[in-house]
């Protein structure tokens, strides 16, 4: 594998990928429909591309951190995409947080084409990537999985081969239903707790200490203490993932009452103008939920 290696889509996590490759010595071709994102890309030391086409001419291996399915079919196969190059990529590595049987069915198109498609979901903010601690969930061909090896772990200390494609993004959609959850309900706890009179930081030090404990205290729960809600991981963006996750409960027959309240909050937190902040802003809404009962 040559340290070259294609990036479309860079902003929150698509930034603090290109920023580990860098690091660790690879060559990035980026490019990102807002050009001010391509600009910052060159700043930090890439190369930016004039569309997807370009990326594929330049590199055998390509990343791909974009919001939706139908967006990542738009660059791979749309007009200007990654298929349009001669010869197309080798391999292209998809972050996005997808629909796993679009995605499957996708690999099989790529397939038939010699294009082997990973799906690379990443739990974990943008922060996390940039500590080497985004687990990397990956569905695929185990093979193409052990062929880029050596570009995930320029990326990351923790990886998992999650099994056939679509299977990457199935752990996803499990992984966040459940984070999502464990952030909800350490909103609520925390408010909880400042209604009761407890000082928010000492509450998070117990909480920390007790059995309710879970890891999304260490990122979320200094955030919302200290109302720092910079974004590292964009609220809006959950709330694509908990729609998705409803989605396919409803195909499956799934009755799933926490993530429908869930996607409630989201949804009102997004309307009261949240939704470009930090996913632990959902704490604001569940204040503003405490003030409208006073």
């Amino acid at each position: 594998m040559n340290h070259q290696v294609g990036l479309i889509g860079i902003g929150l996590v698509g930034t603090a990928l290109a920023e580990k490759l860098l690091a660790s010595g690879w060559q990035v071709v980026g490019y990102d429909i807002d050009p001010a994102k391509c600009r910052h890309l060159e700043e930090l030391g890439g190369t930016a591309a004039s569309g997807p086409a370009d990326v594929a001419r330049q590199c055998r291996h390509i990343l791909l951190s974009l919001m939706t399915t139908s967006i990542v079919r738009e660059v791979v196969e749309g007009p200007g995409g990654l298929l349009e190059a001669a010869p197309p990529p080798a391999y292209i590595i998809d972050t996005t947080t997808g629909d796993p049987e679009e995605s499957a069915a996708l690999a099989k198109r790529l397939g038939d084409r010699n294009v082997r498609y990973l799906d690379s979901t990443i739990s974990g903010s943008s922060r996390e990537i940039r500590q080497r601690q985004g687990l990397f969930m990956v569905g695929g061909r185990k093979e193409d999985f052990d062929a880029c090896r050596p570009l995930l772990e320029a990326l990351t200390d923790r990886m998992v081969y999650a099994g056939p494609s679509g299977s990457g993004a199935k752990s996803k959609l499990t992984v966040n239903l459940i984070l999502g959850l464990n952030r909800l309900a350490l909103a609520e706890g925390l408010v909880f707790a400042e209604q009761l009179g407890l000082e928010p930081r000492a509450a998070l030090e117990l909480l920390k200490q007790s059995y309710a404990y879970s890891r999304i205290m260490e990122g979320k729960g200094d955030k919302m203490v200290d109302n720092d809600f910079r974004t590292d991981a964009r609220l809006s963006q959950h709330r694509k993932d908990v729609a998705l996750v409803l989605e396919y409960a409803d195909q499956l027959g799934l009755d799933l009452p926490l993530t429908v309240t869930h996607l409630k909050v989201l949804d009102s937190a997004i309307a009261a103008g949240d939704g470009d902040l930090d996913n632990a802003a959902v704490i604001r809404e569940i204040r503003r939920r405490t003030g409208r009962r006073q």
